[in-house]
Formats: C-alpha cells, structure tokens, sequence
C-alpha cells in the first residue's frame, strides 16, 4: 500500500488519547528516552492523494524522562526554558512521496526560536477512516540554542510521533 493511494484526499485529525510523542538523546554516555504529550495534530491530503499540510503540537511542560530531577533540569533557561516556551510546533513546508509515506520538511518552533527539520511519516496502518502514522526525525538540540557539552547531553535528539488520525467529517 503506498500513501499517495491509502489515505483519502480531505484533513485528518490526531486522536489525541492515542497518539504519542517519544524522544532518545545521549545523557552522560548513557541513551535517556522521555516521552512528550501530543495537543495538537492535522494531516491534509490532496485530490490526487498528494501530502499538502502537516502541523502538529506537543506539550514540552509536561515532558517526562522518568526522572523527575532531569525533568525539572529540562525546564532551566539555559536547556528547554520550557516555564516561558512550553508548547513545540511543527509545520510542513514540503512533501515528497517515499516508499509508504513522505519525506517532509517543515519548521519546528521551540524555546522562541525556529529551525529547519526534516524526517520521514510512514502510513503503518488503515483501517477505513482511521490510519496510523509514523513520523520519525532527528534533530540537532544546537539549532534550537540549547548549549550543554556533549558529554552530558547528546548533540543529535531522536523524535518519534505516533499519530492515530481519523478524517474529519
């Protein structure tokens, strides 16, 4: 099944209670995962099943590693700042077909700051007018001003989104 011919053409919208964000960075030698809620999500599919938007929201306030000191640490100024810039978007600005999903480009917005990032969205699933999408990225924390020496905390940040979404009636 390829994208272009699975996925309905109109908007899609995340189901926010099934739908997850997760993230991997190296913390001193060690690899610390962490999990981010997801607020926001929207998929739009074209006529000719072409990927024409992407958008989507997560709440870095209430960021979770497991760790409640790491987790207060990621709210400083100096890593996420996340008391004055809770809240990370992303929006597409390009869309290309690949394999069964899109490699996409976009603007993601954090700590008041924007960056370029790319990554790949799989269609893992469809079951009528509900499908499961895979977005998969790797970001380099530096882009967004977050300075630490690498040897506490990894240069690169591994994302992963899960979105179950269904179309809008």
């Amino acid at each position: 099944m390829t994208a272009t011919r699975a996925l309905a053409a109109g908007v899609w919208q995340a189901d926010l209670s099934r739908s997850t964000a997760s993230f991997q960075v190296g913390n001193l030698g060690r690899k610390a995962h962490g999990t981010v809620p997801v607020t926001a999500g929207t998929v739009e599919i074209g006529t000719d099943g072409t990927l024409l938007a992407v958008h989507g929201t997560l709440d870095l306030g209430a960021i979770d590693t497991g760790k409640a000191k790491r987790d207060k640490d990621l709210r400083k100024p100096g890593l996420l700042d996340l008391d004055r810039h809770p809240v990370m978007t992303f929006i597409a600005t390009s869309a290309r077909t690949e394999g069964t999903g899109w490699h996409v480009t976009g603007t993601l917005a954090a700590r008041g700051t924007e960056t370029e990032l790319a990554g790949t969205v799989e269609l893992s699933s469809l079951d009528g007018r509900e499908a499961v999408l895979t977005a998969t990225a790797r970001l380099d924390r530096r882009t967004l001003g977050i300075r630490a020496p690498s040897f506490m905390i990894g240069k690169w940040v591994d994302v992963t989104v899960t979105a179950v979404i269904a179309q809008s009636a």
